[in-house]
């Protein structure tokens, strides 16, 4: 998810939504570097779970992210989003899964 979303969603430019979504709530002037940037962040965190170093704090940090991204985008530019309202759920059932993946497994050995 991480890896096609940042790479081709965002540094090359796939699907221009997500572009027109950083120009929505950052502004135009820098929307395109802003958006290759934030791709290239999502990269960095493909990455990082292949690596399988630090999974808890990589798990917090995907979930964080996602439902960050997520409550902005539902407020800020809700009509931009593949599934309007519906996104948010999307966003929550992602988040159970990295917790589920990635958190639970390693606190519950206490």
């Amino acid at each position: 998810m991480w890896l096609a979303n940042g790479l081709f969603c965002k540094v090359m430019n796939g699907l221009p939504r997500h572009q027109e979504i950083v120009a929505a709530i950052l502004g135009d002037d820098h929307a395109r570097v802003l958006t290759v940037l934030i791709g290239f962040g999502e990269i960095f965190i493909a990455l990082w779970i292949w690596s399988g170093r630090f999974r808890v704090a990589c798990g917090w940090l995907q979930i964080f992210l996602v439902m960050k991204m997520n409550l902005m985008e539902q407020f800020l530019v809700p009509d931009l989003l593949l599934w309007g309202k519906w996104n948010f759920l999307w966003a929550l059932a992602f988040s159970i899964v990295v917790w589920w993946a990635f958190v639970r497994k390693e606190t519950s050995q206490c």
